[in-house]
C-alpha cells in the first residue's frame, strides 16, 4: 500500500476570493480551495468591506483580516480545520465588535444579521 504525503510547507496561498458563504484560496501550485465561511465566524460577522481587507502573511503561509482579527493558516485549511475559538472568546469579540460599532455609528445598533447567526451556530 502506498502513501500520499503532502508537502503542505512549501503551499502558499497567492489569491483569496470571499462571498457572502465561500472562502476561496488560490494555492501556488495552481489549485484552488473553498471552505464555508461557517467554519469562521469572525468572517461570517464581518462586513463586505471588512471581509475584503485582507492580506497574505509569511509569504503566503496564512492569511490576516485585521479588521476582524483573524489569522488562517494555508496548512489549516488543507487539514479541513476551521475555526478553534472558543465559544466564550467569540462571544466577547462580538460584544466588543458591537460597542465598537455603535460608538462608531453614535447611536446603539445591532450587530449585523450574519453576526448574530454566527454567534448562534457554535
Amino acid at each position: 500500500m502506498s502513501t500520499l504525503t503532502l508537502e503542505i510547507k512549501n503551499l502558499r496561498a497567492t489569491a483569496v476570493r470571499l462571498d457572502a458563504r465561500v472562502l476561496a484560496v488560490e494555492l501556488s501550485d495552481s489549485r484552488s480551495l473553498s471552505v464555508p465561511l461557517a467554519w469562521f465566524p469572525r468572517l461570517l460577522a464581518g462586513t463586505r468591506r471588512e471581509r475584503a481587507n485582507w492580506r497574505l502573511i509569511g509569504g503566503g503561509e496564512g492569511i490576516h483580516w485585521p479588521d476582524l482579527d483573524e489569522d488562517i493558516s494555508v496548512e489549516a485549511l488543507l487539514a479541513g480545520r476551521g475555526s478553534m475559538e472558543s465559544r466564550a472568546s467569540l462571544t466577547r469579540w462580538l460584544r466588543s465588535r458591537q460597542k465598537r460599532l455603535s460608538k462608531r455609528s453614535g447611536r446603539p445598533g445591532r450587530l449585523p444579521k450574519s453576526a448574530r447567526c454566527a454567534k448562534t451556530r457554535r
